[in-house]
C-alpha cells in the first residue's frame, strides 16, 4: 500500500485554525516551512521552502502548499482506483507525467488544448476504462469548431494522453486510432511579386530592421535564429553565417494553473532540429550591413557604458538588451503600411525565400537543407503547391546560398 493510501484527510484547509505554534521558523536570514509532496510512486516525500520575508508570508504558504499536497492524494488515490473520468486523468497526466516532460512553450499549446478547448467540450463525463471510438469522435468534433487547427492538435494531445494510459495499464486497449482524422491546416503564405519586392526593399533599406529583413529573405532564417545571432557567428572572410541557437520565449505556467500564463521570459536554445544547426553562405549586402550594424552597436556602447547590457547580439534594443519576440513582427507591420503593400511576417519571409528558390529550380532537398526542415516531407508539405507561380520572382538568389559543411 502506497503512502497517500494511508494519509487521512482532515476538516478543509479553508476550515482549519491555525495551531498555537507557528508553522514557520526562520532559518539562513529567511522564513520556512515543512513541505510534503507525492512522487510519482506514490510515496510522500517532505522538504522545506524557504525565501519569505516574514512569519506570516510562509505561514500563508505553508496552508497553500498543504491544500494543494491533499488534492495531490486524492487525485492519486482516484488515479488508482480504477474509477478516473476521462477529464480528471487528462488533468493529472498533463501536470504530473507530461508537463515535467517538455518545454514551457510545447505546454503553453497543450495546455490551451486540454484546459480550454477539450475539457470545455467535454458534455457527457464518463469513465477513462469505458471511453470508445464514437465518444471521442464526437468530443473531437465539439473541439474542431473552436478553431481551424484544433481538430488536429486535440487530437494529437487526445493520442499522446491515451498511449501514456495504456503503457500504465489505465486502459485494456487505445480507442484513439481509430478515430477520424483532422488535417493540419497549412498556413496561407502571402508571396511578392518582383515589383512588389523591389518596392518592399526600397522602404526596408531605410528601416532599423534592414539587416534582419535581408537574413530572414535572403536566407530564409526562421526569427528566433536571427534574434539569437551573435557577431562571431559571422565569417566575413569566407562570407558565411553559422546557425547554433535561436532565441524563444518562455512562458512561464505555475503548476495547477492551467494554461494560465503569469509572464514570459527570453531564453536561448538550440536551434528548433537538429537539422537547423547549419552554416549557410551569405551575399555582400548582408556582411555590408552587417558593418553597419557593427558600427551602430559600438556607438550604443559608447553612449551607454557600464549600462549597456553586452549580449553580443546583432539584433538588440538601444541597451544592448535583446529584443522581444513580437518586435520584428512589429516593425515589419509598419514598414508594409508605409509602403503600401501586403502585410507580410517574418516567417512571410522566409517563405518568400523558399518561392525564390524553388523557381529557381533547386530542388527539393537543397531547400530543405537550406531552411532546416526536420525533414524533407515538411519542405513538401508547405511548399509544393506554390511551385507554379508564374509572376512571383524568377530571378533573385544565386548560387551563393547553398549550404557548406554540415556542422559537427
Amino acid at each position: 500500500m502506497r503512502a497517500y493510501d494511508n494519509y487521512k484527510l482532515k476538516e478543509s484547509v479553508s476550515n482549519r485554525k491555525p495551531k498555537k505554534h507557528s508553522v514557520a521558523f526562520f532559518e539562513r536570514g529567511s522564513w520556512y516551512h515543512r513541505t510534503k509532496s507525492i512522487d510519482g510512486n506514490g510515496k510522500i516525500k517532505y522538504g522545506k521552502k524557504g525565501g519569505f520575508a516574514s512569519q506570516k508570508e510562509a505561514e500563508e504558504n505553508y496552508w497553500r502548499c498543504l491544500e494543494e499536497f491533499e488534492k495531490s492524494c486524492l487525485s492519486m488515490a482516484e488515479r488508482n482506483s480504477g474509477n478516473i473520468t476521462l477529464g480528471n486523468y487528462l488533468k493529472i497526466w498533463f501536470e504530473k507525467d507530461f508537463s515535467p516532460l517538455i518545454r514551457n512553450t510545447t505546454r503553453m499549446v497543450m495546455a490551451h488544448m486540454i484546459y480550454d478547448i477539450i475539457l470545455k467540450n467535454i458534455q457527457n463525463e464518463i469513465k477513462l476504462s469505458l471511453v470508445n471510438v464514437d465518444y471521442l469522435d464526437a468530443l473531437l468534433l465539439q473541439c474542431s469548431k473552436s478553431s481551424p487547427s484544433a481538430g488536429n492538435k486535440c487530437r494529437e494531445v487526445l493520442s499522446i494522453a491515451f498511449k501514456h494510459a495504456l503503457v500504465e495499464g489505465y486502459i485494456k486497449s487505445n480507442p484513439m486510432p481509430g478515430t477520424r482524422p483532422y488535417k493540419r491546416n497549412k498556413p496561407k503564405i502571402t508571396i511578392y511579386n518582383k515589383a512588389e519586392v523591389k518596392q518592399f526593399l526600397l522602404f526596408a533599406k531605410e528601416n532599423s530592421w534592414y539587416l534582419e529583413i535581408l537574413l530572414a529573405l535572403f536566407c530564409g532564417l526562421r526569427k528566433g535564429e536571427i534574434l539569437g545571432l551573435k557577431f562571431n557567428d559571422f565569417n566575413t572572410e569566407d562570407e558565411t553565417v553559422t546557425i547554433k541557437r535561436q532565441l524563444a520565449a518562455n512562458p512561464i505556467i505555475p503548476p495547477e494553473s492551467g494554461s494560465k500564463i503569469t509572464k514570459y521570459e527570453l531564453t536561448e536554445r538550440p536551434p528548433k532540429t537538429p537539422n537547423s544547426l547549419r552554416k549557410l553562405k551569405i551575399p555582400k549586402v548582408i556582411i555590408d550591413e552587417l558593418v553597419r550594424r557593427k558600427e551602430r552597436i559600438e556607438n550604443n556602447k559608447a553612449k551607454y557604458k557600464d549600462k549597456y547590457n553586452d549580449f553580443n547580439y546583432i539584433s538588440c534594443q538601444e541597451n544592448g538588451s535583446p529584443h522581444s519576440m513580437s518586435a520584428f513582427n512589429t516593425a515589419l507591420n509598419k514598414l508594409c503600411k508605409k509602403a503600401s503593400l501586403p502585410a507580410i511576417s517574418v516567417h512571410g519571409l522566409r517563405h518568400m525565400y523558399a518561392t525564390i528558390l524553388i523557381e529557381n529550380g533547386a530542388s527539393l532537398s537543397k531547400i530543405s537543407a537550406l531552411l532546416g526542415h526536420s525533414s524533407i516531407n515538411t519542405t513538401f508539405e508547405y511548399y509544393c503547391d506554390i511551385s507554379d507561380e508564374s509572376d512571383n520572382i524568377k530571378a533573385f538568389l544565386d548560387n551563393t546560398f547553398i549550404p557548406e559543411e554540415e556542422v559537427n
